[in-house]
């Protein structure tokens, strides 16, 4: 089983200490980084692992591989043997770990390792990438059969992260610790026993703390968002893929659900900026089910084995599941923004009835009335506005597709037959006569590029309903502005929370539960 280590970078042994006892319920193992204690504090290191209470690694890193220390191999080394001396025949007082690089080639310090139980760390961080034979050089890193072969590389790309995915399959059975540093690694510290890796190094969490590596998760995230511990042979893991993938709160729902349930099951965050390497990085993990956002979410449809009705006819699908003919995909998204907005309007409404929701019919189905005679701007055309396009049209509304790439804008309008145009003052002309609800659905305002607003130039004049399909930040520059004129506006959280109920329906094939809706969030 995968153990967590809690990665100890503060100046002094005392803070340490405080880390690891408020850390303690969450990790197996502890890293004193040595080189990360102020000059004074690193004579105080030999009694630390008694003070701990748990197994400790011994580390001194270079600042050439990413650590802090550069006075030279000599003082590394006494500092190294300093730690190991005077060891105590209870071995719990002793480190029970030693990490040494590589290059590190030191016999009497080895030798005084094995001596009292220390196992040895053989380790390689590459900071720059990744190498090229990862399995080829996990062999050669071990020198005796005790020691631990560790290789910690820079993954750049998913492609990096998909060559250390493949590495672990070729290694099955050997004693190692794989990862990949980034952003592009974290769910391999996540996914860490379904790699064959023997430990996942984790931080403190705390602000003024630094992190021993880029991408580490704190140990409180692994064990309480993505249940690390119950991670095994037949935990079914799904995920999110998109670029950049800032923002994402499907973790925190699916997980927690999950945790609810108790279903063997985690979901994980897949940043990828490859859609080939990430659909072959899903085969090589054996995913159950991946929800697909931006830029995807028209690309995928190259990857399905087969679709469902409404993928075929928009084009677009957020949603994929693997079956008997390879990856299935559906498109939760249509249904999450109907049912979200005709409930928004239908609580404007005093005393109005109930709008329903009817069912999706086969291929392009006819217009309905839920919508008719409302007049709509749509503002984009990508993913997002396919499922939302359909929707209106399948509601009976009037729609105005509005893009600044005019011809996509015209693409996605034609088969409706709705008005299209540009994001200039033409198509704010247009949206004089298609403005009783503006839905926007491109990532302008969301965090990261907040200050965006995609209607600058509009004055609205608070006779507009107002969906935004971004939910965090909670109000986008372009939503503020509608409120400020007197708008009833709605973001996009409550669509993102029904359309992942129905992602949930799609991944394990069963109705989601009601009644874990207010126990539940993104």
């Amino acid at each position: 089983m995968a153990k967590i280590c809690l990665c100890l970078t503060a100046g002094t042994i005392v803070k340490n200490l405080e880390i690891l006892e408020k850390n303690r319920p969450y990790i197996d193992i502890a890293e004193l980084r040595v080189d990360c204690l102020e000059p004074d504090e690193r004579f105080l290191i030999r009694r630390f692992p008694e003070q701990a209470g748990i197994p400790v690694i011994l580390t001194v890193r270079r600042d050439l591989e990413g650590g802090n220390f550069a006075e030279g191999e000599g003082s590394r080394i006494r500092l190294l043997s300093q730690g190991l001396a005077f060891a105590e025949a209870d071995r719990r007082k002793n480190f029970a770990y030693i990490d040494l690089e590589e290059d590190l080639n030191v016999p009497s310090l080895e030798e005084a390792a094995r001596t009292f139980g220390t196992r040895i760390i053989r380790s390689s961080h590459n900071f720059k990438g990744i190498d090229e034979d990862i399995p080829g050089k996990l062999r050669k890193l071990r020198r005796v059969g005790d020691e631990i072969a560790k290789i910690a590389v820079m993954a750049r790309t998913s492609a990096d992260a998909l060559a250390l995915v493949r590495a672990a399959r070729e290694t099955q059975g050997t004693e190692k610790i794989l990862l990949c540093m980034g952003r592009f690694g974290g769910f391999t510290r996540i996914l860490a026993e379904k790699l064959g890796s023997q430990i996942s190094y984790a931080s403190a969490g705390e602000e003024g703390i630094p992190l021993a590596a880029p991408g580490q998760l704190s140990a409180g995230e692994l064990v309480e968002l993505y249940r690390f511990r119950g991670i095994g042979p037949e935990t079914k893991v799904f995920g999110v893929a998109g670029y950049p993938l800032n923002v994402t709160g499907s973790p925190r729902f699916f997980n927690a659900v999950f945790a609810l349930e108790n279903t063997n099951a985690v979901y994980v965050p897949f940043p990828a900026d490859s859609l080939e390497d990430f659909m072959a990085l899903a085969e090589e993990l054996e995913l159950s089910g991946v929800s697909v956002t931006v830029p995807y979410k028209e690309k995928v449809i190259n990857y399905l084995g087969s679709m469902s009705d409404e993928v075929e006819w928009i084009g677009a699908c957020n949603t994929i599941t693997r079956g008997p003919q390879g990856w299935r995909g559906t498109n939760t998204d249509m249904r999450g923004f109907s049912d979200s907005l005709l409930d928004f309007i239908g609580a404007l409404s005093t005393g109005a009835e109930k709008f329903k929701v009817p069912k999706i019919k086969r291929r392009k189905p006819k217009p309905l009335v839920n919508l008719k005679g409302k007049r709509v701007t749509v503002i984009g055309a990508g993913g997002a506005a396919r499922a939302v396009a359909a929707e209106l049209y399948r509601l009976g509304a009037g729609v105005l597709i509005l893009n600044r790439t005019v011809t996509k804008a015209r693409n996605l309008a034609q088969p409706y037959k709705f008005h299209w145009g540009s994001l200039d003052g033409r198509g704010l002309e247009q949206m004089e006569n298609f403005s009783d609800i503006i839905i926007q659905t491109t990532p302008a305002g969301m965090e990261g590029n907040p200050d965006r607003d995609p209607l600058e130039l509009y004055s609205f004049t608070g006779r507009e309903i107002v969906m935004d399909l971004i939910y965090e930040p909670e109000r986008t520059p372009f939503l503020l502005r509608a409120a400020a004129a007197g708008c009833a506006v709605l973001n996009g959280y409550d669509m993102l929370i029904r359309q992942a109920r129905y992602q949930y329906t799609q991944f394990l094939k069963r109705d989601f539960p009601p009644v874990l809706l207010s126990r539940v969030k993104f």
